[in-house]
């Protein structure tokens, strides 16, 4: 067994990598640039973890979402693997801890935001670290023609510059194919170098259904199906509300979204897992990091705003093999929904640098200062204050936050985190000096390791029912420690930050590109069609459609899907159709034949092969000759 395989083993329980997983390993063990295509659910994050822990150094992971990096950060820590992490929301103390630990503490992972790679300061501790592998997570956010693009990866390529030697591995698991080009001309590949696994999901049934009573139709689909399920919905309020109507049915359900503390969020998501709770009713704040096999059906009951979430959102559903649903509802409504928020995401230029300026005013930033100052900024309490529509607020910082003006982070969520700041014999010295808060000095001792270097997360709940105290002693006994300079607290905290990337500008030198703007505006347009366009089609198979759209061609019809097991416009099953369409484009594309003789050549009942002729002359597909000869149109122009 080689050192990969041994890995694999002591820290996962498995005995055998997941497709393409050992590739990616072994590209960038060959020192490879790589990029890495692998579909949700199909354990991207073992390629570097594994690579990772096989080799001297530290791997940093570069990745936008903090519930992610946090997720990922407490699995690691679950095995024994030593891991650091730095996103907004720290204390500079404790970023500088963190930094320290990764160049001289012998630490394996250090996962950051985008953004942090823009600081100075961070960058004279990176280039002091002994970095084995840089990892780009949801890689796709570095290209301007993907869906979800972040204008901070751009800074990632200039870790080249600094680590020229170091490979670099990115990851994502949906990229349509000038997507796939544009990230590795970002990333400053040595050379081009694409592994992939087929986005086909054969167990997957893809079913569409135009409804008008959607209530209705959920829950008599989710009495007939069997285990447990997702449904997506587009609004926290939706979520509750659907959750309690299906509480009324007797469905087991619950609700989940962002705007959830995070122990309520975890509670949910664990009670889901273990099959409490059947049915969760979720915005796309729901899945990351979550690995559950048995999810038998992916119910969205609005429609997403791109193929790429739909796809990644619905393959969530039959991770361990079985047949399972995914459903997408539908009706006029939702079309004219989301060609609406095409309008209310891109606002006015004049409304744009309105809100840039009312927010410097709000929170009293100066022309000139602000630079990387962090904020504490509630959207609400912002918009009633200055008279602007919520909406047009939250579109307006993104589109500043694309143009490098701030960056808009909603709802952090930091645990409270403790640390000694007091040698272990002073310590000792002050519990005999103290008995009240010696036992509880032992408490935290016993619960958490590593206190003495760096900072730990706790949980003040625990440590109440360890103790059989309350909760406001305990922040008491917190609090009378950190006065007394024996440890630093910072306790937990919720709250969406701004962050000044810049200085304050005047109004008018606030710059909006086109890129920025109205190219974005574009391909979004085009992005919510595209979702439209797979909604409302008729004649094609689910599957194939949403493969060609990744820029997969050539794919079987799926067989199960609604499109494949309706009838085809032509009057005979799509599935026939399809196969035989396929068969007389097949014989066409040498030379030409009549009909005559492509009945002759195909082993199905003659009438259906002229009929399916007949249609295929009918829409353009073929061209007859005036000596009746068939030929396909490709090969004739």
């Amino acid at each position: 067994m080689d050192r990969i395989h041994e890995i694999l083993k002591q820290y996962w329980g498995y005995d055998e990598f997941r497709p393409l997983q050992e590739e990616i390993i072994r590209s960038v063990a060959d020192q490879k640039d790589t990029l890495g295509l692998m579909p949700t659910g199909g354990g991207k994050s073992i390629t570097f973890q594994v690579y990772s822990l096989s080799v001297d150094g530290i791997c940093l992971v570069v990745t936008p979402l903090i519930a992610l990096i946090k997720d990922q950060v407490e699995n690691l820590r679950s095995k024994g693997i030593k891991v650091l992490a730095i996103y907004s929301g720290m204390s500079g103390r404790e970023i500088d801890i963190a930094l320290n630990n990764a160049i001289y503490g012998d630490y394996k992972f250090l996962y950051v935001s985008p953004e942090r790679l823009g600081s100075e300061h961070f960058r004279e501790f990176l280039v002091r670290m002994k970095l084995n592998l840089i990892t780009v997570d949801e890689a796709h956010c570095i290209s301007q023609w993907g869906y979800d693009f972040r204008p901070s990866y751009l800074k990632i390529s200039e870790l080249r510059e600094l680590f020229p030697q170091t490979p670099i591995l990115a990851l994502t698991a949906t990229a349509t194919k000038k997507v796939v080009d544009d990230i590795q001309e970002k990333l400053l590949f040595r050379e081009k170098n694409v592994l992939q696994k087929s986005f086909r999901r054969a167990n997957l049934i893809y079913l569409v259904r135009d409804k008008e009573d959607k209530m209705g139709y959920l829950t008599d689909t989710i009495r007939k199906s069997k285990g447990t399920g997702i449904v997506y919905v587009r609004s926290r309020k939706k979520t509750r509300e659907i959750a309690q109507m299906l509480q009324q049915h007797k469905i087991a359900a619950d609700f989940y979204h962002a705007g959830l503390a995070p122990d309520l969020r975890s509670h949910k998501q664990d009670k889901w897992m273990r099959g409490e709770i059947r049915v969760i009713v979720a915005t796309n704040a729901f899945g990351m990091g979550i690995d559950k096999p048995d999810v038998r059906f992916v119910i969205h009951l609005d429609l997403p705003d791109s193929l790429e979430a739909y796809f990644q959102e619905a393959g969530r559903g039959g991770r361990d093999g079985l047949k399972s649903v995914a459903v997408l509802l539908y009706n006029n409504t939702d079309k004219r929904r989301l060609h609406k928020m095409v309008t209310d995401s891109f606002p006015a230029i004049e409304i744009i640098r309105s809100v840039y300026n009312s927010v410097c005013n709000f929170l009293m930033i100066a022309i000139g200062s602000g630079k990387s100052g962090i904020f504490s900024f509630r959207i609400e309490d912002f918009s009633k204050r200055f008279g602007f529509q919520i909406t047009a607020v939250y579109h307006s910082l993104k589109i500043l936050e694309r143009q490098g003006y701030v960056s808009y982070i909603e709802n952090v969520d930091n645990y409270s985190r403790v640390m000694f700041t007091v040698r272990r014999d002073d310590l000792y010295k002050i519990q005999l000096r103290n008995a009240e808060l010696d036992s509880f000095i032992k408490l935290i001792l016993r619960s958490y390791t590593g206190v003495f270097t760096d900072f730990v997360n706790i949980d003040e709940a625990l440590l109440a029912r360890r103790s059989n105290l309350t909760g406001e002693l305990i922040y008491l006994h917190l609090k009378t420690l950190a006065q007394n300079k024996i440890i630093d607290y910072i306790p937990q905290k919720k709250t969406p930050v701004l962050v000044f990337e810049t200085e304050r500008l005047d109004t008018n030198r606030i710059h909006i590109s086109a890129d920025n703007y109205q190219h974005r505006k574009v391909k979004y347009q085009l992005q919510v069609d595209s979702v439209i366009d797979y909604a409302v089609n008729d004649n094609k198979c689910r599957s194939v459609a949403l493969l060609e759209y990744f820029g997969q061609y050539g794919s079987e019809p799926c067989g199960s899907c609604d499109i494949c097991r309706g009838d085809h416009e032509s009057g005979i099953k799509f599935t026939d159709f399809s196969r035989i369409s396929g068969k007389i484009h097949e014989i066409l594309c040498t030379e030409s034949h009549s009909i005559d003789q492509i009945v002759k050549q195909i082993s199905e009942p003659e009438p259906v092969v002229i009929k399916v002729s007949r249609w295929l002359l009918d829409n353009g597909m073929l061209i007859a000759a005036s000596n009746g000869l068939l030929t396909n149109v490709s090969k004739a122009h």
